[in-house]
């Protein structure tokens, strides 16, 4: 049997796109979803995903809630906040990006639903759920950019 060709089982890889969502769920009260990373139990987020080929930001958003939430919702509900944060991988998650890709461009959306309500987790992503008052979530988020986010959205949502 011939030994594998390195090159070609690495040109077969398929790499992340350096390109993400962050989707901020939030209800009425401004409770905001906040999900615990199975890879890293303590680690709080909303809603991530990297862009899909031939997908639309919009619809990786879409995808995205719906894998991870269960919600399923329709593009129109998602509001984009045509607001990009860069940041650097971190080390450890490189290797799912092509060789010599350190940052990621994350697009950040939301998505308003009435009040908070059970989630139907993507069980090899996340651990846990929570809903908690706006500032708390923002302080319990790991990620600058992600606590940003919420600590913008009521001003984004006029309130």
């Amino acid at each position: 049997m011939a030994a594998p060709n390195h090159a070609a089982s690495t040109a077969m890889t398929r790499y992340k796109n350096p390109v993400s969502v962050l989707v901020v769920i939030y209800s009425r009260d401004l409770h905001i979803l906040l999900l615990e990373r199975t890879a890293h139990a303590g680690y709080w987020q909303s809603v991530t995903g990297s862009q899909e080929d031939g997908e639309s930001l919009i619809e990786t958003a879409r995808r995205e809630v719906k894998e991870e939430t269960g919600i399923a919702t329709s593009t129109d509900a998602l509001s984009d906040w045509q607001l990009t944060n860069t940041f650097e991988i971190f080390a450890e998650w490189r290797q799912r990006y092509a060789p010599g890709i350190i940052h990621n461009t994350e697009h950040v959306f939301s998505l308003q639903v009435a009040a908070p309500l059970p989630i139907t987790l993507a069980a090899e992503e996340h651990l846990n759920y929570l809903w908690l008052p706006w500032r708390e979530a923002a302080e319990k988020c790991f990620s600058w950019s992600n606590r940003d986010a919420i600590l913008m959205l009521p001003e984004r949502i006029g309130r």
